[in-house]
């Protein structure tokens, strides 16, 4: 029993579902439900939908790059079966997936945390901005704010100027 995936969403396609749709070339595109179908007739583009797995890894929502992705490709090498074998796949399957289970949590977290950080540095620069409207103990926090935003501004636009004159190689004054 084979699994494919749907070339429009990269969902599941299991045997006896879905639809197939064969080019004159005699190329095959699998999908899932008639969406997707639909959505290929209209010659869409999967990574500008936000419901498909190729937007969320382009915008990237979810891991491009992993080592356990490649246990997921296609062989198409037959094998003569063997039970002990069989048995060893499934378990390297269950902890291959125990692991991607792992690296996807910590990918995601990882995500989360930048975001909040972000987050919270814009609502830091605008305290900082608003800092004389404030009283009492949020005021010096605000100006707190304000002097390590202005210090890393300092230090970003240094960095900046550097950069230029040691890119530019020779530097013409009027």
């Amino acid at each position: 029993m084979r699994i494919e995936k749907c070339w429009f969403c990269s969902s599941s396609v299991y045997p006896g579902h879905g639809i197939m749709f064969v080019r004159n070339d005699c190329k095959t595109f699998r999908f899932c439900r008639s969406k997707c179908h639909k959505h290929f007739k209209m010659k869409h583009n999967p990574r500008k939908l936000k419901w498909t797995k190729a937007y969320r890894r382009a915008r990237g929502k979810e891991m491009v790059v992993d080592s356990t992705f490649n246990f997921e490709k296609k062989r198409l090498t037959p094998t003569r079966y063997n039970r002990n074998l069989m048995v060893k796949t499934v378990r390297a399957m269950q902890i291959v997936e125990r692991i991607r289970q792992v690296r996807k949590e910590r990918f995601h977290k990882a995500r989360l945390a930048a975001q909040l950080r972000k987050r919270q540095t814009s609502a830091q620069k605008e305290i900082a901005k608003s800092a004389h409207l404030l009283e009492g103990p949020n005021k010096e926090k605000a100006l707190l704010y304000q002097k390590e935003f202005a210090g890393s501004t300092k230090a970003k636009s240094r960095q900046k100027v550097k950069v230029e004159k040691t890119g530019s190689g020779s530097m013409e004054v009027e």
